[in-house]
């Protein structure tokens, strides 16, 4: 197996990240199939033991957010990633265009209302970060759908100034409640996703996935790149950090992105409840209970 170093992919503030300098693909971590599957095996048991224990600790939470381009292999990877994981501590949200409800409150409110519960893992498929990347590049959405007074949309670099603060006073708040934060974008090289696309044309099976507008955004591609540059610059930090993966690759990225969550979950402060001697003696009398039982059926 290849050296895996989290930190190559880490973005948490202390430096500027240059959207141009980073990889759309890295060298493999596994050297065949065999070791591929062995690495989603024993990740997807790590991520497993870990979650139960999150569970039964009932402290924290955590939030995992995906962003990328479409095509991207957002759906593949958070399907990919928490297979091995009990449901019970899993939750998925995704966030497509917002309805006529969610554009009548501000724009953090459709997500504020899923977010994680103490024991659970909550994934974001799409995010609150739309408002500063999508948003961002299509700025009549925020004068036009998301009706926000006139007198404040006038400056847009001062309304994108202040999303991005608001998202860091989010992040920060979660903290202080025990619920850490991770996002992911998933960097794809632009020759990547238009092979994707076109797959998704050529494939009568995939054409459901196909939208005339990914074609339309692709024409804006420099554009989307500084907004995320902008956008994780912004908002990376170290109790929240941006872990920018390349995404040309499905398999280096799944797990890439399934060993980060797990080192994440590690650095939680967690155990299994101890009940203590008195409790764990109490409850050995319940085997002869539940053995004599046995025998009376």
């Amino acid at each position: 197996m290849a050296h895996f170093d989290i930190d190559e992919y880490r973005i948490d503030g202390t430096k500027k990240f240059d959207i141009k300098k980073a990889k759309t693909r890295f060298k493999d971590l596994y050297d065949n199939r065999e070791e591929y599957e062995e690495m989603q095996i024993e990740s997807a048991k790590e991520m497993d033991e870990l979650q139960s224990m999150m569970y039964a600790h009932n402290r924290y939470g955590l939030l995992v957010i995906f962003q990328a381009m479409d095509a991207s292999g957002k759906d593949g990877t958070i399907k990919n990633v928490i297979s091995g994981v009990n449901p019970v501590g899993i939750k998925i949200h995704s966030f497509k265009r917002p309805t006529e409800t969610e554009l009548s409150h501000d724009f953090l409110w459709r997500t504020n209302l899923v977010m994680p519960q103490r024991g659970t893992i909550t994934i974001f498929n799409r995010s609150y970060y739309e408002e500063v990347l999508v948003v961002k590049v299509e700025p009549d959405i925020l004068r036009n759908a998301q009706r926000l007074p006139a007198e404040l949309t006038d400056d847009l670099e001062k309304v994108f100034k202040n999303r991005y603060s608001d998202i860091r006073n989010l992040e920060k708040y979660l903290y202080r409640n025990g619920i850490r934060v991770i996002k992911f974008f998933l960097n794809v090289s632009k020759e990547e996703q238009a092979e994707r696309l076109i797959e998704r044309i050529e494939d009568p099976s995939k054409n459901w996935k196909f939208e005339e507008q990914d074609v339309k955004i692709r024409d804006k591609w420099d554009e989307y790149m500084q907004a995320y540059e902008d956008c994780i610059n912004q908002t990376a930090t170290k109790k929240a950090p941006w872990f920018v993966i390349p995404a040309d690759d499905k398999k280096n990225m799944r797990l890439t992105v399934a060993k980060i969550i797990v080192e994440e979950l590690k650095k939680m402060d967690m155990s299994f409840p101890d009940v203590g001697p008195e409790r764990a003696k109490e409850l050995r009398t319940y085997i002869d209970v539940i053995n004599k039982q046995n025998e009376a059926s």
